[in-house]
């Protein structure tokens, strides 16, 4: 007998040898139908896989936690592979991984699949769904598993890739057998719901160089109204989609003569950003920041000297040389900042210093991974260092936090989480290797929540290369968690850059670091926003804040009075005086989410008044001009922000 340890720590006592599944059927009935795979001692593992000595197991559903979902979504992968087979038998199987939101399989077909072979293939899985075949593992030795691939010459190239004496495990269902480490539900009668979503191309392992593949994409549940729902919320998805919203609201826009990644913002987009920036710098400036302004091109040697050459050259742009220099385009600014701070002679009297940047930051992001604003090559970052002696780490990471929560109350956003961001320890490469100044760091950060009374959770290989840090991560409203502000705690920089301030005893000392960034990018922010708000930003936001719609020519007149004084009060108006029906201007100020229409026909004329209607609200009625200023201005300079 041995013993496994249950995620409650509850100990169950089995035969040795006894599978994940016959541990699930000694639980309870209800969690073996549901079990789709394993995790035994922090490995996934198939349902079958067999437990040899005491260990620690949790069972996986489908609704336990991603890798439950990813055993169910694998096994449907094989059983959409197994439907293209069955109708276009010389196609050549490719790989066919779960992902995120379901899955997706590469094909290489003379077929070129569309919307009714689509159907085909559907109508196919849910006939060997019904069939109820068996699933089964088993392993060969590497010379027989090329004999049974020799007619996929993908599968062949992935067994060759294998190390010598790697074990190569097979799955089999009906007539399909397929190359896979699993892991794999029972039968393909356990799936219930699957929907192919979309096809598209993809090369081979992801280069250029090779063979364009047709890849669909699917996902499947084991309930048809969990299937309705996630329906429900890809219709969301488009509707919300910032480049969606961004063309329909005309402010940003690409082009292949600029470059994949470098989106260009246009009057309505450049207002909003312009807007954005100036907020958080107003916020900074009240809390004693001096603002900068740094080049976007340094040497090689400065980020040789900061540690970024060594940890992230392969995210930054190709160096250029010229002259006797090799520059390169920076991917972030601490490093300039580190030498603005180094220009003077410091004293423990002068910290903290706080130096903050708008600044123009590049990454190299492959051409097939750019999205709207949302992943670019060319971003601005909210980015600031706190330069500050030991005994003003609590207090100055404690204003960063209430400054982020500021922030977050003028935007409405409620549902997020503060996530502490640790290295992983036996990663070596990716961070550097100080034990001591990690250890001091992490714990330091971690005391420094706690005093805070900061609700907050633990991650294991998410912090910087350099030290810890504070991730908010804010649920949207498509459910996914996103990282947007970001405050990090450093001794190395400070160390490699040689900072010092003379101290109160006259000898020199090293400050410590903070960096932060409160919008994270303002590209990033301005396309959460948009998906957010649905492009009904807040009046104080938004790059048009009131149209005034004249009924009649006649009222013209009043109608550029009532823009002048809106105008002189800093407010973004707009005069509509084209020769159109009142119903019509009405309707296209809403498509284009405009806070405020204000109609001015006789009554208004007469009584130095506006008729209101605005975005949320429809008809509102009547006001006095002067009124409606007052509100306006109000709602404006309080960033008041009412959601639909």
């Amino acid at each position: 007998m041995i013993k496994v340890e249950l995620k409650d720590g509850s100990i169950l006592e089995v035969e040795q040898g006894s599978s994940v599944l016959d541990v699930a059927k000694k639980i309870s009935e209800g969690l073996a139908r549901m079990a789709t795979a394993g995790k035994v001692n922090g490995e996934v593992v198939d349902i079958r896989f067999e437990l040899k000595e005491d260990s620690k197991l949790e069972i996986l559903t489908f609704d336990s936690d991603i890798d439950g979902k990813k055993a169910y979504w694998h096994t449907t992968s094989h059983i959409m592979a197994q439907a293209v087979k069955r109708l276009w038998p010389d196609t050549k199987l490719a790989i066919g991984p779960a992902i995120d939101e379901g899955f997706y399989y590469d094909f290489d077909s003379s077929e070129s699949f569309n919307d009714e072979d689509m159907v085909k293939i559907e109508e196919e899985m849910k006939k060997i769904i019904k069939e109820d075949l068996p699933i089964e593992r088993f392993t060969l030795p590497k010379d027989e598993a090329l004999k049974l691939m020799a007619d996929e010459p993908y599968k062949v190239e992935l067994i060759n890739d294998l190390a010598e004496g790697e074990e190569i495990s097979f799955y089999k269902q009906g007539e399909f057998t397929d190359l896979c480490a699993g892991p794999h539900l029972q039968s393909t009668g356990k799936v219930k719901a699957v929907k192919l979503l979309s096809n598209s191309g993809a090369y081979w392992r992801g280069s250029e160089k090779n063979k364009m593949l047709q890849r669909i994409y699917a996902v499947s549940f084991p309930k048809a109204s969990q299937l309705e729902e996630f329906i429900k919320l890809q219709e969301e998805a488009k509707e919300r989609d910032h480049r969606k919203i961004g063309k329909d609201l005309k402010l940003f826009m690409t082009h292949k003569l600029v470059g994949a990644g470098l989106p260009m913002y246009l009057p309505n987009g450049a207002t909003i950003r312009r807007t954005l920036e100036r907020y958080i710098q107003d916020k900074e400036l009240a809390l004693g920041y001096w603002h900068v302004y740094t080049p976007s091109l340094a040497n090689v040697d400065l980020y040789k000297t900061s540690g970024h050459w060594d940890h992230y050259k392969d995210d930054m742009f190709p160096p250029m040389k010229m002259d006797n220099e090799e520059l390169v385009l920076r991917p972030m600014n601490c490093p300039h900042h580190m030498l603005i701070y180094k220009s003077e002679l410091r004293s423990y009297k002068d910290l903290p210093i706080k130096i903050g940047e708008l600044a123009h930051d590049f990454r190299w992001e492959n051409s097939g991974a750019v999205c709207g604003l949302e992943r670019v090559r060319q971003m601005c970052q909210n980015d600031a260092h706190l330069f500050v002696r030991p005994d003003q780490i609590k207090e100055e990471f404690g204003q960063v936090v209430k400054l982020i929560l500021s922030v977050y109350k003028d935007f409405g956003f409620e549902n997020y989480k503060f996530r502490l961001s640790l290295r992983d320890k036996n990663d070596k490469v990716k961070y550097i290797d100080n034990d001591e100044m990690w250890e001091t760091a992490e714990s330091q950060l971690r005391s420094i929540l706690q005093e805070m009374n900061v609700d907050f959770y633990e991650a294991e290989g998410e912090a910087a290369f350099y030290g810890p840090k504070l991730d908010v991560q804010i649920k949207s409203a498509l459910g996914h968690d996103v990282t947007v502000s970001t405050c990090q705690l450093d001794f190395a920089l400070p160390e490699r850059f040689d900072l010092t301030y003379v101290g109160e005893d006259g000898k020199e000392h090293r400050p410590v670091v903070i960096h932060r960034a409160i919008l994270g990018t303002s590209d990033r922010f301005m396309a959460f926003l948009l998906e957010e708000t649905k492009g009904n930003l807040p009046t104080w936001l938004a790059p048009t804040q009131v149209k005034i719609l004249p009924i009649a020519d006649s009222h013209l007149e009043y109608a550029k009075k009532v823009q002048d004084e809106l105008r002189a009060l800093g407010i973004r108006v707009k005069l509509d005086d084209r020769n159109e029906k009142i119903g019509y201007k009405i309707r296209e100020a809403q498509l284009e989410k405009v806070p405020y229409m204000l109609i001015i026909g006789n009554n208004e004329v007469e009584q130095n008044a506006v008729g209101v209607r605005s975005h949320k609200n429809g008809d509102e009625g009547a006001i006095s001009l002067d009124e409606f200023k007052s509100k306006i201005k109000y709602e404006i300079d309080n960033f008041i922000y009412e959601k639909d």
